[in-house]
């Protein structure tokens, strides 16, 4: 009887294993099925993001090639608070940098609703706890009326920021009159692409300078040498070479150990079975693919969802008011009222870093952005119901359907090694992303 037991149960496990197996291998061929129509021409292989460093697969400006010179110099000058040298205040200079709103262990976002450069202090839990200086007014901080944008993946965007203002081609084409000189726009007057071009502009909007004595001073000069040698050196040290060795780096930030690109890589087990019924809706039913589409699952389209702006997130946030021009998003750039309310599709890798979403940063967790996805109603009433996306509607996702998807948000599409992109120092030796004293204190250095 002992022995016809062990029979049975042997039995039963090995049917288990079988049937278990089977329905992998069903989750398998459909989600490859959904793949496929979802990208007819390249299939599966359409979804992969290129390696690190293989730079001729990454999509680039034909006018800032990447090189590993440039991608060098720009790791560090994307980190490095040396260069904050025109604050608006003695007590800011050398305390923040492009890496301060948008750092590797925040998948390269602030971590917080609103991002603070000059005039920030701390850095504790993960960026959530930087607070105003108290010696800054509100008026005087180093701030956005939006949600920071992560800087990962951008090689995949032709244009910057959520309404897309910064880049001279694409849909900006035409836009040529809002390129107001004395202004960040003018930066659009340089002919680059998007990355490149909010890269050199950001420099200048925050306050930070490039100019030979100080990257002599601060250890930079030859890695410059080495980046544009083929510029003359009356030009070779400024915010716009700075500028392109930053976007040459930021083109570099690719999320490409997450588990659905292993998954895409060949490796079948690198999703749970959730994960997997959830790439099926994404791709396949739920039609989000529609939008994020291609290797960063973003895409240069523009949409108006009917989110919330900062002002309205709930919490304490500055410069930011119920008219800004930022809440009219793509609209606030163009003048067109055929662009209101319409924000750009962003990257979906790594959103589990920084517990914040949407351009007001009104949600506070993934499951909350496809639970307002699948109901299709908007929550703000500043958003006319005739200026909503089409592509704004309620989807019919059951409650599993739901869990299936952000499983596959939340986990599949988040790489957990960010901090290989980051370095170990900087040249000027001073702490980063942050360097005012209570970052410092937060991030045990100096």
């Amino acid at each position: 009887m002992k022995n016809l037991n062990i029979i049975v149960l042997l039995s039963i496990a090995l049917c288990y294993s079988a049937c278990t197996a089977d329905k992998d291998e069903n989750l398998d061929s459909e989600l490859l099925k959904v793949l496929n129509e979802a990208d007819p021409v390249n299939g599966k292989e359409g979804f992969l993001l290129p390696k690190s460093f293989d730079y001729s697969s990454i999509p680039q400006d034909p006018a800032n090639p990447i090189t590993a010179e440039k991608v060098t110099l720009g790791r560090l000058l994307y980190h490095e608070t040396g260069i904050a040298v025109d604050p608006m205040h003695p007590e800011g200079e050398g305390t923040y940098s492009c890496a301060s709103c948008h750092f590797a262990s925040a998948g390269f976002q602030a971590g917080r609703f609103q991002g603070i450069g000059e005039g920030g202090s701390g850095i504790g839990g993960n960026g959530l706890d930087r607070l105003r200086l108290d010696t800054y007014q509100p008026e005087e901080l180093d701030v956005q009326p939006i949600r920071s944008p992560t800087t990962l993946n951008v090689a995949y965007q032709e244009l910057m920021l959520w309404n897309g203002q910064f880049g001279a081609g694409g849909d900006n084409v035409g836009t040529e009159e809002e390129w107001v000189y004395d202004s960040p726009l003018a930066a659009n007057h340089l002919g680059y692409q998007g990355v490149e071009t909010q890269a050199i502009a950001g420099l200048k909007v925050h306050r930070m300078d490039i100019e030979e004595a100080l990257i002599a001073d601060l250890g930079y000069k030859s890695l410059f040498d080495a980046a544009f040698a083929d510029w003359v050196s009356a030009d070779r040290y400024s915010r716009e070479t700075a500028g392109l060795a930053i976007a040459a780096y930021e083109r570099t930030l690719l999320a490409n150990r997450a588990p659905f690109q292993r998954y895409l890589e060949g490796k079948e087990n690198a999703l749970s079975p959730a994960e997997k019924r959830g790439a099926i809706l994404f791709f396949g039913e739920a039609n989000c693919v529609n939008c994020h589409n291609g290797p960063a699952l973003s895409s240069m389209s523009f949409h108006a969802f009917g989110m919330k702006d900062l002002d309205q997130c709930g919490e304490e946030v500055f410069k930011t008011t119920p008219n800004d021009a930022a809440h009219l998003g793509r609209g606030g750039f163009t003048k067109r009222a055929s662009d209101n309310y319409m924000f750009k599709t962003p990257s979906l890798y790594n959103m589990a870093d920084s517990p914040f979403y949407g351009h007001g940063a009104s949600f506070r967790s993934i499951r909350e952005v496809v639970e307002y996805k699948n109901g299709g109603t908007a929550e703000n009433s500043r958003v006319p119901s005739n200026a909503l996306s089409p592509y704004f509607q309620p989807l019919g996702l059951s409650q599993g359907d739901i869990e299936d998807i952000t499983a596959f948000l939340e986990n599949a599409l988040y790489d957990p090694e960010l901090h290989r992109y980051q370095p170990e120092m900087v040249l000027s030796g001073q702490c980063f992303p942050n360097n005012d004293t209570q970052s410092s204190a937060d991030l045990n250095c100096n």
